[in-house]
């Protein structure tokens, strides 16, 4: 299973998350669950990278399926925006597969 935890700031904004786990829907390699949820977390890392001037701390490890991400400057309206379009995606994702992954 998929769990993915949610750090917010004092104002209860998104600022990061940590994803840990493989999903097991299928077999390495054509697991579509693990796939999404890969294809949103890297994609909204990446677009925070490319498109803000937010800082941020990134830890990954790809054998126990772990990203772990968090902005560590003042949150902008673009990262914002970023994040809380991540969490939509994972949301549909859950509705649809809720036995492989997990938001906390």
């Amino acid at each position: 299973m998929i769990k993915i935890s949610v750090y917010k700031n004092e104002e209860s904004k998104i600022i990061g998350f940590r994803c840990l786990g493989h999903a097991e829907f299928a077999k390495s390699g054509q697991d579509i669950i693990c796939a999404a949820v890969s294809v949103l977390v890297i994609n909204t890392v990446n677009s925070i990278e490319h498109f803000t001037t937010d800082t941020f701390e990134y830890k990954e490890d790809e054998q126990k399926g772990e990203i772990d991400f968090r902005i560590v400057s003042e949150l902008s309206n673009e990262s914002d925006l970023l994040l809380n379009s991540l969490f939509l995606g994972l949301q549909g994702i859950q509705k649809d597969y809720g036995q492989y992954i997990k938001m906390i």
